[in-house]
Order: C-alpha cells, then structure tokens, then sequence
C-alpha cells in the first residue's frame, strides 16, 4: 500500500502541469522513436541484405585452377587445366561438409533460333546438381538428369532473359536452338533472378549437360594441349602406347563411368556446403583432397584457388551495423539530452514544492521516502515517453517502409531496450534532484517562500 500511494502521489504531481510534463518528457520520445525506427529499419536491411546474399549463395564454393607457367611466364590465374572430373567425385566422396558438387565448363558464344540471335553473357556446362547449387528454380520444364548428364544429352534450360530475346512470347519448350552452330533442345526455363548485388543479369544465361558441352562445343574449357599436357593429372604413361616415353595427351582411364569426352579437365568447381557454419570446414576438406589428387608434396603451394561467399558477406552485414550503429549513437545522444531536460525540470520541481517537502517530513516521512517519491516520478515520466517513443518510432518506420520501400522489421529486442533505457534514464537523472530533495532540512523547507 505504501509503494502505491508513492505511486498516486506521483502521478498527481505529474498530472498537476500537463503542458510541462509533455515537454519535459519530449527529448525522450524523441530520442526512443529514433532508436525503434532505426533499428527497426537496420534489422530489415540486414535481413534483406541477408536473402540477397542467400540468393547469391552463401554456401557455395568455387574452386578454380591455378596459374599456368610456359617458358617462366605465367598465364594468369585460372589458365593451368588441372581440374577433372574425377576431382569432383573425390570430392563428393572424401569431403564430409560438401553435400553437393559439380564440374563447370564455362562458353561463350551465340545462340540463334529462327531468325533471331542472342549472345547470353554465360553458357555453362554443370550436371544435375547445379540448381540447388545456383539456388535457381525451373519456371516451366523440367531439369536435366543424372542420365543425360552421363550420356552427354544435347538438352538446355535457358533463363528468362534469353527467352525474351530468342522467343518473346512464344513458348521455348520442345524447340531447338542452335549454340556453336550445334543443336540443343530446351527442356526448361529458368525463373528470373534479375541482377545480382554487382549488377550482373543472372537471367542472361543457358545451362546444359557439363557431357556435351565439353564435348559438342567448340572453345569449351581449357583443351589445348599445352595446357593438358601441363597438368599433373594428365602425366600418365600408356604401357600399349608406341611411344611409352611421351606424354600422354588424355587422362588415365577411372571407374567415375564418365562418358567418353575430350579431355575429363574442366574449367572451375563449384560446391555446395551442407550449412552456412561448415563453409570453413568444407575449405579444409577440399584442399586436402585436391592436394591428395594433385599429388602435391608437403610445403609445395596449391595449384588451386578456393573462393567462397564469407568474406564477402561479412565485409556487406559489417557494414550495415557499423552505419546502423553509428546512427543509434546519434540516437542515444538525443537520450541523454532528454535526460539532462528531465533533470532540469526535476530540480525546478524540487525548487517550486519544497515547502511541500518540509510538510511531509514533518508528518514523519524519512528522507528515503522523499528519495523514492521525486525517483519514482522522474521513472514514471521516462517510462510514458518510452512508450510513446515505442508507438511514433514503429510507426515511422513502418512509414519509411511504405513510402520510400526501405525493408523493416519489427524488432522487439529493439523495444525491451528502449524500456529499459527509458527506466534508466529516469534513475540516473532523476536521482540528484531526489536526493536533492531527501537532503532538505524541513525547519528550512517550512520557512521557504
């Protein structure tokens, strides 16, 4: 009964001056909306930042080959054939992390059908896995099999992007278009992802059977000699061969029941790690493969390159907090403006009601009870322009989101800790004035005018 009378005794002092209570607690609506409305905007960038990045591939893994070398001069990175298909079953079989892998042979070229061209910004060569690898979906159609791949099928799935220009409105499934002057059907079409995050026209694209794109089309891979001859999984000697001291120019024969192609290298790997969290791991395991296949001895560099999504991804999501968090300071230093106001406006009250003080003490109230009762009123201020703040900082983001189609959320850890920030705002600038007030002598509150 006591702490409920503190309570009703503040709330009249506090209703006693309206207009200066709405003003007092202003600064504290203020700076508790702009701490909801941005977090609550920041946590819809991060999760829209998230989706995107979740859509370019979070838990892809590229490998790609090293540099070549011929006569001492480099040819860049990604120029040495050292890859196979064989390299993608040890991988499957070797890495636990990995839950998917494929080949990529990667094309360029133009694709005509009827009297229409097109020149797609990537050809690639995968198998059956690489949708789930791409997070793309089949529009219409159906994907490639297991099957097909192995049998080197002549069948594609284009993107949205291709199908406009090759086919506008008529439907592309069951036609043949013709890549490299060689015939392939579409089977399906892929749905539109539009631009990733550099720009770049994911739909512009066809994909097919990794078999007969290496197979069928001209400049598919890394398939000169030179460069085949270079790498270390074509050093293999026939003992049928004529010439058992030359190199032989194809790879050994495997029990992988690949299909006959020219050539078993490809240009890069791409895999796809069963979570986020086992990326590294998955890293760890394919170098050990790679450099086990590639019989690379102990302290002799990688003659591969492994790129994954990770620092990408953090380099984006620690940007967006870093620019969120600089902007919730910001927000935080209104708070303590609305504190320094609250604390001003405390001491005037103390100043205007310390004959009221000295009554009280003379009835026989300690000093503290005058602490609790200035305390609980300065709470009970920052705690209403907590919630108010709560209400006009979730409505301007949820305006924000509607007008100028920024991504929001509704972050309720956002709201416990402006809750809470109000409450302690109250304490440590409500505390002097009430200590001020405890402090008082009543002879000389009794004699104040």
């Amino acid at each position: 009964m006591k702490n409920w009378r503190i309570l009703k005794s503040a709330l009249k002092s506090i209703l006693r001056n309206p207009m200066r209570t709405f003003l007092t607690t202003l600064g504290i609506v203020i700076g508790i909306a702009a701490v909801i409305a941005l977090m609550e905007v920041g946590a819809g960038a991060q999760d829209s930042l998230k989706k995107s990045i979740s859509a370019m591939g979070v838990n892809s893994i590229t490998v790609r080959p090293g540099a070549g070398m011929m006569g001492g001069v480099s040819s860049g990175a990604g120029s040495k054939a050292n890859l196979t298909a064989q390299d993608v079953s040890e991988i499957l079989k070797e890495c636990p992390s990995v839950k998917l892998a494929t080949p990529v042979i990667s094309v360029r070229g133009q694709v005509v059908y009827g009297g229409k061209n097109w020149s797609p910004f990537g050809i690639s060569g995968v198998n059956e896995d690489y949708l789930e690898i791409g997070n793309w979906q089949v529009e219409d159609g159906e994907m490639f099999s297991k099957l097909q791949v192995l049998r080197g099928s002549k069948v594609c799935l284009i993107g949205s992007t291709v199908k406009r220009e090759l086919f506008g409105s008529e439907d592309p499934l069951g036609k043949d278009i013709r890549i490299q002057n060689v015939l392939f059907k579409v089977i399906g079409v892929l749905k539109s992802k539009g631009a990733n995050m550099i720009g770049m026209d994911q739909d512009d694209t066809v994909i097919a059977p990794w078999t007969a794109v290496k197979a069928r089309l001209t400049g598919a891979g890394q398939t000169s000699i030179s460069s085949v001859s270079s790498s270390s999984s074509t050093t293999a000697t026939s003992t049928s061969s004529p010439y058992p001291d030359a190199p032989s120019l194809y790879p050994p024969s495997s029990d992988s029941n690949l299909p006959p192609v020219r050539f078993q290298n490809v240009d890069s790997i791409s895999a796809w790690a069963r979570t986020p969290e086992l990326v590294d791991s998955a890293v760890e395991e394919i170098t050990k493969v790679l450099r086990s296949t590639h019989k690379l001895a102990s302290g002799v560099e990688n003659d591969f390159q492994i790129r994954t999504m990770s620092e990408f991804s953090d380099f984006l999501t620690g940007s967006t907090k870093n620019m969120t968090n600089l902007l919730l300071c910001v927000a935080f230093i209104s708070l303590i403006v609305g504190g320094v106001g609250i604390m001003n406006i405390m001491l005037v009250s103390v100043t205007e009601r310390t004959r009221e003080i000295g009554l009280r003490m003379a009835v026989g109230a300690k000093k503290r009870d005058i602490l609790r009762q200035f305390l609980v009123e300065s709470v009970v201020i920052c705690f209403m322009g907590g919630l108010i703040g709560i209400a006009f900082g979730h409505g301007a983001s949820m305006v924000l989101a509607s007008a100028m189609k920024w991504p929001s959320t509704v972050s309720y850890s956002a709201i416990l800790l402006s809750v809470g920030v109000s409450v302690l705002v109250g304490v440590v600038f409500g505390y002097y004035p009430a200590w001020k007030a405890a402090r008082l002598d009543p002879i000389e509150a009794l004699r104040y005018e």
